[in-house]
């Protein structure tokens, strides 16, 4: 066959493909780390496969390999890793499906569930990292990302209900004031008879909101219930995974799933990560946190931190010398994490706060991590 010929081949075999994906042009190209589910490789390849019909093209990071899917060789699950990040940072992936990722303080993932009750897809802000230490604070930001997740998957203009939880009316009012000030927020109305924007249970089963406001934690149960139950919780079935890290000025899309994230969902996951790159999921961030900052979003968070003060002042601490921390100290509650990182400056370490795969963690140097156990054990951060 000749080049001419191969070139026609190839032309009319995208075409075929974006008339049933009904994508054209370039395909999104997402990275997918096979292993580490306690489903085997198999079902993350299956994943793979499953997305790549989708037209996806997917660069599958592990040991297997199958006819249609790039497969980068990697010897554990470590190496996978570190080969993902290398290929999002050098640009050879447009993005990444993982099981675990440290994000920064600051950026959480924006899950996408189907709700059981209509089978209405909801948007669940959010389900991993932290937006923010404040849990208001972070609520009010978690608004905006699941915002911009939804804008991202198509959804025009996204309703928003805050589940009823801990700090919802707080976040009601600040989003208010957001709202107020010339941001442009839908809210959601609950199905329940006294109405209003604070969800609950029984909206969430039937997706009253395009975008369900929650802390982290509380997301992350949500999107485990919502993908495993009618399995029984140990095979996630349905829906699309945690979703992509999103806060201001992050730029890396890295998508999480579980560990017992089946292959429906990892592909899910791989699926939502292509259409977030098609509608430029980052454009739209920019755009919308501009918005956010044009309506007066720097001082409600103001406000919001000066209200979360206690009367009398607290010891102004200031951090010793900036040391490389690469020991973590986990155990930590997320709402005590930077009291607890000054606890440690205040004895003259040199300490960061962080999120890791299994929650939030303090950095600190390892020359100083026995001592920094010491200090936060007695001070009653760690047990």
């Amino acid at each position: 066959m000749s080049n001419l010929e191969k070139t026609i081949a190839k032309t009319f075999l995208e075409m075929a493909e974006g008339l049933e994906t009904g994508s054209f042009g370039k395909k999104p190209r997402i990275a997918l780390t096979g292993m580490g589910s306690e489903h085997g490789e198999e079902n993350a390849m299956k994943a793979a496969v499953m997305a790549a019909a989708k037209g996806v093209d997917v660069v599958y990071i592990g040991s297997l390999e199958h006819e249609g899917i790039t497969t980068v060789k990697v010897a554990d699950d470590e190496e996978g890793h570190k080969k993902m990040e290398e290929m999002v940072d050098n640009g050879e992936v447009d993005g990444a499906v993982t099981m675990h990722f440290p994000f920064p303080i600051g950026v959480s993932t924006v899950g996408r569930v189907i709700t059981p009750a209509k089978g209405k897809e909801m948007f669940i802000a959010t389900t991993t990292g932290t937006s923010s230490t404040d849990r208001i604070e972070g609520m009010i930001k978690n608004t905006i990302y699941g915002i911009i997740a939804a804008k991202a998957s198509g959804v025009e203009n996204p309703t928003v209900g805050i589940l009823n939880v801990d700090g919802a009316r707080q976040t009601e009012t600040s989003l208010k004031q957001l709202a107020e000030g010339g941001y442009d927020l839908h809210w959601a109305i609950s199905g329940r008879a006294d109405g209003g924007s604070v969800m609950r249970g029984n909206d969430v089963l039937q997706g009253t909101p395009d975008v369900l406001v929650t802390d982290s934690l509380t997301g992350n149960v949500l999107v485990k219930m919502m993908s495993s139950f009618q399995t029984g919780g140990s095979f996630e079935a349905t829906g699309y995974g945690y979703g992509p890290g999103i806060g201001q000025g992050y730029k890396k899309l890295i998508m999480i799933v579980s560990r017992a994230s089946g292959a429906p969902v990892i592909a899910g996951a791989i699926e939502y990560a292509a259409t977030l790159v098609r509608n430029k999921v980052f454009d739209i961030a920019h755009d919308e946190f501009k918005k956010a900052e044009k309506a007066g979003l720097k001082d409600i968070l103001e406000a919001r931190k000066a209200a979360s003060k206690p009367a009398a002042a607290e010891e102004e601490v200031k951090a010793p010398p900036k040391e490389v921390v690469t020991a973590e100290i986990a155990g930590i509650e997320v709402l005590d994490l930077e009291d607890a990182v000054r606890a440690l400056w205040k004895a003259g370490i040199y300490a960061e706060s962080g999120m890791g795969c299994t929650g939030p963690m303090v950095m600190i140097s390892e020359a100083n991590e026995e001592k920094g156990k010491e200090i936060l054990k007695a001070a009653g951060y760690i047990g």
